[in-house]
């Protein structure tokens, strides 16, 4: 009977500690300039609540902090969601010793490497990154550390080991000597039926990928003459796109030539990587699939400039890199005009970590108007991404991913390249101040 009256003792003292409780603290953000990529508008004077590493809301004028809240001074600048690039290589960096560090450097020196690649990137303004080949679960393993505090970086979705055919593009046996050359199979990446398509895509799950990349066409910087040749068949496609989609995985396809393009956006891939020889008759397949376009401007441009530097690529690489790299930009201006989806991707990793932001003013000087370039790296990326309800954009319930620029990008491109506030998950990484 004792038990019985001290229970509501016990329930009112029980209320009491939780009416004690303190609110848990906000970070507010009062932005003087706010990039509106659902609307396609900047809005001023602008209060972002942020709480548990999400947005809580966003509200006009400046809101005052409660006791214990943290608020961030941003008057000055121009605020924007984080950036989501769709095409990085985040274990490796183009060098003139790219071919012989392949036989000189273990696993392990890459994965070292790609910690400095990824605090880079992110410090550039990219929150999220979506890496399309590396082997050795490396990307995979950045994932995991990145996730877990133990290295500093962007939010990584990868593909793990390219797929190829043999001797195409993402061969890793392609430039070795007939000694030490392999004929690698499913497991390694390299497919030639629609049996190995279902086991390649399937050891992408094992080994804890999160899309599909396929090498349509040949490619630049692999040791093989060709760079635009079609390496699959319409039916190893379509059976690679098939075990995708019972896996939940999206399918991104690099081509530069004409007739694997073509068999790629046939075959149901949901993004073509790069472009180079696309035809009006593929735009009008990309609009009538939905298949997205991801650029690499700042790639082609590069692997041109390096071409006419004596040494810097083999003499396989440099006549494609010469033929194919200065042609991307020009392509990315007609899809642009004829209306194909486009989301921002640079191939990093050909060009230098950190200078991801150099396609956005590309991209601009192209014809496509700043904030659709903000917003194909945002909402649009977001959507290919499969991401869209987390992130791309500063909503309500949305990832705190959050960059600001002291000035405006929308009327001054440089300003791309001096992002000077970072957060990610609600977690400033950066704030140089003004």
């Amino acid at each position: 009977m004792g038990s019985v009256r001290l229970l509501p003792a016990v329930l009112v003292a029980l209320l009491l500690s939780a009416m004690a409780t303190p609110l848990q603290a906000a970070t507010i953000i009062h932005a003087g300039s706010l990039v509106d990529v659902i609307e396609g508008v900047v809005r001023k004077e602008q209060s972002i609540v942020v709480a548990d590493g999400k947005v809580v809301a966003v509200e006009s004028g400046y809101r005052p902090g409660d006791a214990g809240d943290e608020v961030i001074d941003l008057k000055t600048a121009t605020v924007m969601p984080g950036w989501l690039d769709m095409h990085v290589h985040i274990a490796s960096e183009n060098t003139a010793n790219r071919q012989v560090e392949a036989f000189t450097r273990d696993p392990a020196d890459f994965a070292i490497r790609s910690t400095v690649y990824a605090r880079r990137t992110l410090m550039a303004g990219f929150t999220t990154v979506r890496d399309l080949g590396t082997g050795a679960s490396i990307a995979q393993s950045l994932r995991r550390a990145i996730a877990e505090g133990w290295v500093v970086g962007p939010r990584v979705f990868t593909a793990g080991k390219s797929i190829a055919t043999t001797g195409g593009h993402a061969d890793p046996s392609n430039g070795v000597n007939q000694k030490l050359r392999s004929d690698p199979g499913p497991a390694d990446g390299v497919v030639n039926s629609v049996a190995d398509a279902y086991k390649a895509v399937r050891a992408r799950y094992k080994e804890g990928s999160d899309l599909i990349k396929i090498t349509a066409t040949g490619g630049v910087l692999s040791q093989a003459k060709s760079g635009q040749n079609p390496q699959f068949t319409i039916e190893e496609i379509q059976a690679i796109v098939a075990a995708a989609k019972d896996y939940g995985f999206a399918v991104a396809a690099h081509a530069h030539g004409t007739e694997g393009m073509r068999r790629a956006v046939i075959g149901g891939v949901d993004s073509i990587e790069h472009g180079t020889y696309m035809t009006d008759e593929i735009m009008r397949l990309m609009k009538r699939n939905g298949t997205y376009y991801v650029p690499t401007i700042v790639a082609g441009r590069f692997v041109a400039e390096k071409a006419a530097t004596p040494g810097y690529f083999s003499d396989v690489v440099r006549p494609k890199a010469a033929a194919i790299g200065p042609l991307i930009q020009e392509t990315f201006a007609r899809a642009y005009k004829a209306g194909v989806k486009i989301a921002f991707g640079t191939d990093t990793g050909v060009a230098p970590h950190g200078d991801n932001w150099k396609e956005f003013g590309y991209m601009i000087e192209s014809g496509m108007p700043a904030m659709e370039a903000i917003q194909s790296a945002t909402v649009v990326a977001a959507e290919l991404l499969r991401q869209a309800d987390v992130l791309g954009s500063i909503s309500a319930g949305k990832q705190a991913d959050i960059i600001a620029v002291p000035g405006d990008p929308l009327t001054d491109v440089a300003q791309f390249g001096k992002v000077h506030f970072v957060m990610k998950g609600g977690v400033v990484y950066k704030d140089d101040g003004l």
